[in-house]
């Protein structure tokens, strides 16, 4: 970092061995438990939510900002935590995290409304981006980029878990009397504070400490940018047509605001996203790859819980079950491609595999219907876990070799933020789609049944059936329709994955760094490198 970023002020520091593999796997247990609440915040509403807000007496819009709360907070946080991760203590800010976790959820739990559990909610959302986005860039700073592909693939089941085991939790949950739906909150509620336990004995890193004027604007816009464009995708279709006023309102704003937070961050002596990180061609690249395998890999996740529920007829804790050919895909993936790029160094093989199968996972279940074989469908999700496992680590890991090392929070980030923001507005809109798909197909199959339309009025609002109270004329009509209107937003995602197989082929692959993040800034401080973008200030928390 220049001189002009920021002043610093030598403290003194032994300079200590490499961790062990040991210690690095003490340390990442805190880690991963935290990431594990935090990816569980956004799945494990999905299959409770009907009875959530049958007892709050919430609606369509409440259903809709329930979700959608936590993944804006989420999303425009990352950056935020990514680069205070450049500036000061990460166990700090990772314990901070889980509290800010914790107290969103105790008041989740004890929700009253639906205004008041959109709000705890959105405060889960804020821990649960430092919770994603420090994961990646702690590990960054432990192990270096050739060995850390072995201790990725930890990440990678974790959230393969998380993702699918969440929905199974939340439905479990609801399904027992005794607990209720307010355990879905609650639940993470213990294993956070193990994590913060855990992390407080074993992670003792080196911390860079830099004296600089934090970007407090340049946060709030990038914040209020990604804010607008995701209650827009979020609202459009529901509260008003796509093509309305309010969208070209929003849209207008969103562009308004991005561009001041560009200027911002342009002349900004510490930026909160540094635009120059951008100059490198693997940044930039990866940021795209990680937009488009974002879309397909939410869409991948969040809609199979309503196919197998709704098209299918199983129970939440057998639609979790029904999942598992895509977690058990991710899960081998990315185990063993990070230890074949541990012991090879090669990556970018994993990056084409991994984006070309799930393109191809996420284009075979674009051929779903109400009847399609199950093992059929079990092979799809495998090939689209398989290629999950290799792609998402492995996008956050060419960044990190590839920034300097005063840089790693900032641009791991970066990746997450992008990926997360994808994700957010693609099932944001494919939700859209979603409902008016079923809407039109239900339509059509009423229509060629010969039944009357009134015995599916409680369809009308929009909201997911209970296929228990439907008509028994009905039933099938209305498991044929979201058959068929899932298959079609697989085959829409699709196209993204594809797009971001295309991307990746043009990255260029750079061997990987033998140093980890700690060890690369100890050697700049032990050369005296005063004046360079990575003197540091180290002291030992």
């Amino acid at each position: 970092m220049s001189k002009q970023a920021g002043t610093a002020t030598a403290v003194p520091h032994e300079v200590g061995a490499p961790m062990s593999h040991r210690q690095i796997l003490e340390a990442l247990s805190g880690i991963l438990l935290g990431l594990f609440v935090a990816i569980l915040s956004s799945t494990i509403v999905s299959n409770a939510l009907p009875t959530i807000l049958a007892d709050l007496h919430g609606g369509e819009s409440a259903y809709t900002w329930v979700v959608t709360s936590t993944l804006l907070a989420m999303t425009a946080s990352m950056p935020i935590w990514g680069k205070l991760a450049d500036l000061t203590s990460k166990k700090v800010l990772i314990q901070s995290a889980l509290v800010i976790y914790i107290f969103g959820s105790v008041i989740a739990g004890l929700a009253q409304n639906t205004t008041m559990l959109i709000g705890a909610r959105a405060i889960q959302g804020l821990g649960a981006g430092g919770l994603s986005a420090l994961g990646q860039i702690i590990l960054a700073a432990m192990v270096s980029p050739r060995q850390r592909g072995r201790y990725s693939g930890y990440f990678g089941a974790v959230f393969a878990l998380a993702t699918v085991g969440g929905p199974l939790i939340g439905g479990t949950i609801v399904d027992t009397s005794w607990l209720g739906w307010r355990w879905c909150f609650y639940v993470g509620v213990p294993i956070a504070v193990i994590a913060i336990l855990v992390l407080q004995k074993t992670l003792n890193l080196p911390v860079v400490k830099r004296h600089v004027k934090v970007d407090y604007l340049g946060a709030f816009l990038i914040a209020a940018t990604v804010s607008l464009l995701l209650i827009w995708v979020s609202l459009a279709g529901h509260n008003y047509a796509w093509m309305s006023w309010q969208t070209a309102a929003m849209l207008g704003g969103t562009v308004l605001l991005g561009a001041a937070a560009i200027v911002t961050e342009t002349r900004a002596a510490e930026p909160v996203i540094p635009l120059h990180l951008f100059s490198y061609r693997t940044v930039t690249l990866a940021t795209l790859a990680s937009v488009f395998a974002g879309v397909a890999m939410y869409s991948g996740t969040t809609f199979l819980s309503q196919y197998f529920q709704l098209s299918r007829g199983a129970s939440p804790t057998k639609s979790g079950l029904m999942t598992m050919p895509m977690v058990l895909g991710l899960f081998v993936s990315s185990m063993v491609s990070g230890q074949l790029i541990s012991r090879f160094g090669k990556w970018k093989r994993f990056l084409v595999i991994g984006t070309g199968l799930l393109a191809i996972g996420i284009g075979l279940m674009g051929t779903l219907r109400v009847d399609t074989n199950y093992w059929l469908h079990a092979v799809f999700m495998l090939l689209t876990g398989l290629g999950l496992g290799m792609t998402m680590q492995n996008l956050v890991l060419a960044v990190q070799n590839t920034v300097p090392v005063g840089e790693l929070g900032a641009g791991s980030s970066v990746v997450s933020f992008f990926r997360t923001m994808g994700g957010a507005i693609g099932v944001s809109a494919f939700g859209a789609v979603l409902a008016n798909k079923v809407s039109g197909y239900l339509t059509d199959n009423l229509a060629a049944a010969h039944v009357d339309p009134t015995s599916a009025a409680a369809l009308q609002g929009g909201g997911i059936p209970n296929l228990h109270t439907l008509p028994a004329q009905v039933v099938p009509l209305v498991k044929d329709a979201y058959g068929h209107a899932i298959g079609d937003i697989f085959l829409y995602a699709a196209p993204f994955a594809l797009v971001g197989f295309v991307v990746v082929w043009f990255i260029k692959e750079v061997a990987l760094r033998t140093q980890s993040g700690n060890e690369r800034a100890e050697t700049k401080a032990a050369d005296g490198a005063a004046g360079t973008d990575d003197a540091d200030l180290v002291t030992t928390r």
